[in-house]
């Protein structure tokens, strides 16, 4: 069988030869889209480690620096908030993700389960609460209430379990073959067991994206530092990143007492190195679950 006769058989009738010109524009509209990606990363990247003067005289933006240098790096760390803001990101990422993935999947398993007690209603509420959520003024009122200002509870309690990631995940439990459950019934597993036996093992996948949804959301997140503490010690890292970017402050800040005080000039190229510091983290997760995304995501919507 000669080349083109297996190349036509491995293609649906439905899909013609491509032609030159079309696989032409569809190689320059990828690299088009792989450059629209990558330059402004690698200017932010090129700025946090060239030297000041260079930065000064582009008008703030390096293309490539003159003399790689981590001054920026060393100032940030020096002042030691930064270093704090990255230990607190780290940590209510990695509690407030546990808690979220454990609280989720019980939650969403006893849902799946046909014959739940209340299943209905509690799913309703859910659901509910996706369409309609609580506005910020209740939030701050019931954080308030239950004593979590000031907390670092207050960073990933309120937020605890995402209505999206819960339907989701329990469409996907739904999918698993009945079947199995009835075999585990037989062999007197309960429900716990059956959970941990059958149903994490087969859920990989959907437990992998769920946990990176939670994860970035976490670390991402600036306003609930803002809204719950007033204490700047307790501010994670993507909080100081809104200080030194958005507000375009050029100056670090070092928290002494609860009392802050500008103690050093900041410039352009630290305001990068900060965006790089918190996005390199997510970067480095990502690749390890990107090819639990179609599995995962798709699988899990397709019941509800």
């Amino acid at each position: 069988m000669s080349a083109d006769v297996m190349q036509r058989a491995e293609r649906p009738a439905w899909m013609e030869k491509p032609r030159p010109v079309t696989q032409g524009v569809k190689g320059l509209t990828l690299v088009f889209t792989v450059l629209v990606v990558i330059v402004p990363f690698w200017v932010v990247l090129a700025t946090s480690f060239a030297p000041d003067k260079q930065v000064i005289a582009n008008g703030g933006y390096a293309l490539w620096p003159d003399r790689w240098t981590t001054n920026a790096y060393d100032l940030i760390f020096s002042g030691g908030q930064i270093t704090r803001a990255m230990l607190v990101s780290g940590g209510v990422t990695v509690v407030g993700t546990t808690f979220s993935l454990v609280c989720t999947i019980m939650l969403a398993y006893a849902l799946a389960r046909p014959g739940v007690v209340g299943g209905k209603p509690v799913m309703l509420l859910v659901l509910f609460t996706f369409l309609f959520p609580a506005g910020m003024i209740p939030s701050f009122l019931v954080v308030n209430g239950m004593g979590m200002r000031n907390t670092y509870w207050a960073l990933f309690l309120p937020v605890l379990i995402n209505a999206f990631n819960l339907v989701v995940m329990r469409g996907f439990f739904q999918g698993i073959p009945a079947e199995l459950f009835e075999s585990a019934k037989i062999d007197g597993a309960g429900e716990l067991r059956t959970l941990v036996t059958i149903v994490l093992p087969l859920s990989k996948a959907v437990i992998a994206v769920v946990g990176l949804f939670y994860a970035v959301g976490y670390w991402n997140d600036f306003f609930r530092a803002i809204l719950y503490t007033d204490q700047a010690t307790m501010w994670p890292l993507q909080t100081w990143m809104r200080t030194y970017v958005v507000q375009s402050q050029n100056s670090l800040i070092s928290v002494q007492g609860g009392v802050s005080e500008q103690i050093q000039f900041a410039p352009q190229t630290v305001n990068m190195a900060v965006v790089v510091l918190a996005t390199v983290p997510i970067l480095c997760v990502y690749p390890f679950i990107q090819r639990y995304f179609t599995k995962g995501v798709l699988t899990g919507a397709v019941k509800s």
